[in-house]
């Protein structure tokens, strides 16, 4: 086989639940079916076998890109000759958090996303801050509730304000979604050793997909002076696969130009890192927004460049997200406080409620798809869901 995805993640089964195993999703004749690396390596990749006996990605993020590459090659070579005895039906396996979240960071990449905010912020002003197109704006987010697909999500409380000024502590009454794409990190970098845009594949492994709930009325009190903090640290899903760089190589696409120009230390010129991604998201079933990743101003390799200029380093497990994903149109936003205009239009659905934030027992999943290398299909990232529940 020339192509597969071939996402990782890590898994268990209902007769083994406190054994942790890598797993590689399979694809074509194999559709349906979970490589279990843990396994396999032994046979298909020996040299690399340490790699995966955790169960998890942790040290084979930590192998850095010569180990991913050699990985990828052999299963490419094997993954559809693989016998039974070391793949599990999707319907038997439990998808576990992938890897050990070390640090994370979280952008506001899109030019779409924040002028839609700005408008509904700053009404009558620029939409953009002045320091907007000249750095990827981002903060450090909790990676301790950094959660894998499926998991409930509490609904906060915080800190509120109301709009004749009496301030309350309670539940969020503005719980939304951000649709985001998750880039993580491998290997590590050396404290004072900013990383620049050219060696981005060497030291981020791959993709996820991510929804950044966010409570609104909680980060509207409280982010003035020092930005996000209870309005978004209560909960972060991710998908439980991860999608390597490796299978990517022919969705890459330059992103938009770029006025005014940026400093030398993001110029991608000759390293564009824009993905031909496209997201869907689904609010009980039913599609309310396709955003495309193609559309945002600053890349994944700008991003981890401005996070390490002042010489940060990173280290493996390190996650670091796009912020949300928003096309031009309407039906590209992805998050509900543009959608509902900041909740002066109710999106109503195809059971006839309607929907300004999240309710209880509402379940949203984020999916998204590639173009396949023939450009006669489309291949599946997988997808993040989570369903909202009441305190």
């Amino acid at each position: 086989m020339t192509w597969a995805l071939l996402p990782y993640g890590s898994f268990t089964t209902a007769d083994d639940p406190d054994r942790r195993r890598v797993g590689v999703r399979l694809d074509g004749p194999r559709a349906g079916r979970v490589l279990d690396l843990t396994a396999a390596s032994r046979l298909l990749a020996p040299e690399h076998a340490a790699l995966f006996s955790g169960g998890t990605l942790d040290h084979f993020l930590a192998g850095g890109p010569a180990s991913w590459r050699a990985v990828r090659e052999v299963l490419l070579g094997a993954w559809d000759e693989v016998g039974d005895d070391v793949t599990v039906a999707n319907a038997d396996v439990a998808l576990q958090l992938p890897f050990a979240v070390g640090d994370y960071v979280d952008f506001y990449a899109s030019e779409h996303h924040a002028t839609n905010l700005g408008r509904l912020f700053r009404p009558g002003g620029d939409p953009l801050t002045p320091n907007w197109k000249h750095l990827p704006i981002g903060y450090h987010g909790r990676s301790g509730t950094v959660v894998v697909s499926g998991t409930p999500i509490t609904r906060p409380a915080g800190q509120l304000r109301s709009s004749d000024g009496d301030v309350s502590v309670a539940p969020t009454d503005r719980l939304d979604i951000e649709a985001e794409i998750g880039f993580i990190v491998g290997g590590h970098s050396e404290l004072g050793r900013p990383i620049p845009v050219s060696d981005f594949a060497d030291h981020v492994f791959g993709l996820c997909l991510v929804n950044d709930w966010s409570a609104r009325d909680i980060q509207a009190w409280e982010y003035v002076p020092l930005g996000p903090f209870l309005g978004k640290s209560f909960a972060t899903s991710v998908s439980p696969w991860v999608t390597p760089l490796g299978a990517l190589a022919h969705a890459r696409l330059a992103p938009p130009p770029r006025d005014p120009a940026v400093q030398a230390y993001l110029d991608d010129a000759a390293h564009p890192w824009g993905f031909d991604i496209t997201l869907e998201v689904r609010l009980n079933g039913e599609t309310i927004s396709r955003p495309p990743l193609a559309s945002m101003y600053w890349t994944g390799a700008q991003m981890l460049a401005h996070m390490t200029l002042n010489g940060a380093s990173t280290r493996s497990g390190d996650l670091f997200a796009s912020g949300t994903v928003s096309g031009p149109d309407p039906h590209q936003w992805g998050s509900l406080i543009e959608l509902t205009h900041g909740g002066r239009a109710p999106l109503t659905l195809d059971d006839g409620s309607a929907r300004t934030f999240l309710a209880d027992g509402d379940e949203v999943i984020i999916s998204a798809t590639v173009p396949t290398p023939d450009g006669n299909g489309a291949a599946s990232l997988g997808e993040v869901r989570g369903t909202i529940i009441g305190r």
